[in-house]
C-alpha cells in the first residue's frame, strides 16, 4: 500500500470515485478468480461490509465464520488493496451483532440494556470489548452507536430490536458517548446512526417508504449536537425517513435541506456522512442507481453502502463508478463536488492509521 494513495491528487477520477463506496460481496474466503478480488483490485473501493448471513438466499454463511476465517479474510482483503480499506459490520451489540457468540465471538449486551444499567463505565467497557473483537480479526470500522431515542416504543427496528440507549437525549448521548470512547481505545472508527433521528418512525426503511412527519421531534438531534461538538463523530450515517418538515420531496439521505444545510451548516459537521443501505426499499423501489448517486452526491454524501445483501440483483462496483463518471461527464455533478467527499474520506483513514 502506497502512503501517496491516500492523496487526492495522486488519483485518477476512477479511483477517487471507487473510494466513495463501501461494498458488500459473497464468500467467506478469497481465491485469484473471486469476484471480491477481482472488484477491490480493479474499482478500488473505499471499504467493504461483512455479514455473517446471506439475506438474499437466506443462507446462514456469508462473510462471517469463525474469528480465525475473519482474520484470515480480512488480512487477505487488505493485501490486495493499494489504498487501505474501511473494512466494516454492524456490531452495536445485543440483537444487531454479525460476530455471533455461535461464530466463538464473545457475547454483547444490546444498547437498551446499556441504558437501562445506566452506568457510563460499564458502557465504555463494552464499548471496548466490541472493538477489542472487531480490532483481533481485521475490522477497523463499526457501524455503531445508534443514537436514536425510543420515541416510539413499538418502533419494529429501533425499540423492538432493543438498539437505542433510551428516550432521553442527555442519557443516550452519555451513554453513546462512553461507547464511542471505549471504541478510541481500541482505535476503531465508529459511526452514529441513523441522521436525522429514526426513533419515532413506525416503519422499516429496509422494507419501503418511511414518513416521520407527525412524530419527529427537535430533541432528536441533541446527540448529534453534542458529539459533534466534542469531536466525537467521525462519520455519520444517514436515514432513509421522510419528513415533509426538513424537506418536501426527498428522504433525509438524498436531501440537501438534511445533510447540508442541516449536517454541515447549521451542526458544523466536518467528518464523512455514509448512507445507510442504498439497497433498502425506502430507496431501491423509488431512484434507480445512477439517480441515487446524482441526487446523494449532490445532497452531500461522501460515502454510498451498498451492501448486496438485500436484493436479488448485486450492484457491481464498476457500475456504479461508471455511473458517477457520466453524471460527471453530463455536468450534472462537479469533480470537485468528489474532491471534496474524497478528501474527507482519506483523511479519516490517515487519522485512524489504516
Amino acid at each position: 500500500m502506497s502512503a501517496n494513495l491516500l492523496s487526492v491528487n495522486k488519483l485518477s477520477l476512477r479511483e477517487k470515485i471507487g473510494q466513495l463506496f463501501i461494498m458488500g460481496f459473497r464468500g467467506n474466503d478469497i481465491s485469484e478468480n473471486s469476484e471480491v478480488l477481482d472488484m477491490i483490485r480493479t474499482g478500488k473501493p473505499g471499504g467493504v461490509i461483512l455479514f455473517d448471513k446471506d439475506m438474499v438466499d437466506n443462507k446462514p454463511v456469508h462473510n462471517i465464520k469463525s474469528p480465525q476465517q475473519v482474520s484470515k479474510l480480512t488480512a487477505a482483503l487488505q493485501n490486495a488493496s493499494e489504498i487501505p480499506l474501511f473494512i466494516s459490520v454492524d456490531q452495536e451489540g445485543g440483537l444487531i451483532n454479525r460476530l455471533k457468540p455461535e461464530y466463538g465471538f464473545p457475547e454483547t449486551k444490546s444498547h437498551k440494556q446499556l441504558g437501562e444499567i445506566d452506568d457510563p463505565e460499564i458502557t465504555k467497557e463494552e464499548g471496548k470489548l466490541i472493538a477489542s473483537t472487531l480490532s483481533k480479526c481485521g475490522i477497523n470500522l463499526n457501524f455503531a452507536p445508534v443514537v436514536d431515542l425510543t420515541l416510539n416504543k413499538e418502533s419494529s427496528i429501533i425499540a423492538k430490536r432493543e438498539r437505542s440507549f433510551g428516550a432521553d437525549p442527555e442519557s443516550v448521548t452519555r451513554h453513546a458517548g462512553a461507547y464511542i470512547e471505549g471504541h478510541l481505545q481500541e482505535n476503531i472508527i465508529t459511526c452514529c446512526k441513523h441522521f436525522p433521528g429514526h426513533g419515532s418512525a413506525e416503519g422499516d426503511t429496509h422494507a419501503g417508504f418511511v414518513d416521520v412527519t407527525e412524530t419527529w421531534k427537535e430533541e432528536e438531534l441533541e446527540p448529534y449536537k453534542t458529539l459533534i461538538a466534542e469531536g466525537k463523530c467521525p462519520l455519520i450515517m444517514t436515514a432513509h425517513i421522510f419528513n415533509a418538515n426538513m424537506d418536501k420531496e426527498m428522504p433525509a439521505t438524498l436531501s440537501k435541506h438534511v445533510l447540508t444545510e442541516l449536517l454541515r451548516n447549521q451542526l458544523e459537521f466536518k467528518g464523512v456522512v455514509i448512507s445507510d443501505d442504498m439497497q433498502m426499499r425506502a430507496i431501491s423501489d423509488h431512484y434507480d442507481l445512477k439517480e441515487s448517486l446524482r441526487l446523494g452526491l449532490n445532497a452531500g454524501l461522501d460515502l454510498f453502502c451498498f451492501g448486496n445483501n438485500l436484493l436479488k440483483e448485486q450492484i457491481r462496483l464498476e457500475d456504479a463508478i461508471d455511473a458517477v463518471e457520466e453524471l460527471i461527464r453530463n455536468e450534472e455533478i462537479k469533480e470537485e463536488r468528489i474532491d471534496a467527499s474524497v478528501e474527507r474520506i482519506l483523511a479519516l483513514k490517515k487519522q485512524y492509521s489504516l
